[in-house]
């Protein structure tokens, strides 16, 4: 089962339990998320964390939800049987992350029912 961990400063530990460490792929930034799918496909669980600090411009960084954008609009990916965790601290990002990927993912196991 693969597990990708999106989050630019906690390490697994922070999250979950040091054992799982060796289960999850760590991103760091929006741009590696991207890459890491594109490369090795959709994992079967995502971490998602939000604020992913600056860029290298010095601008706020594009967040976790601009990932679940990305994963809905532009990856193409099945994504019926994605399980996520939102484990960010910022609760209205947290929750529109939550929200986006969750109805989307019912719009698509609902349209396979069809």
């Amino acid at each position: 089962m693969k597990k990708l961990f999106l989050d630019d400063v906690r390490i697994i530990e922070m999250v979950y339990d040091k054992s799982m460490e060796a289960e999850f792929d760590i991103v760091r930034t929006y741009e590696a998320f991207v890459k890491y799918i594109k490369k090795n496909g959709l994992p079967n669980y995502i971490s998602f964390d939000n604020d992913l600090g600056l860029g290298k411009d010095g601008k706020v960084a594009p967040d976790g939800l601009a990932a679940a954008k990305w994963l809905v609009y532009d990856s193409g990916l099945d994504l019926r049987n994605l399980e996520f965790k939102v484990h960010s601290a910022n609760p209205v990002a947290a929750e529109q992350i939550r929200g986006l990927l969750n109805n989307y993912i019912k719009h698509l196991k609902t349209q396979a029912n069809l």
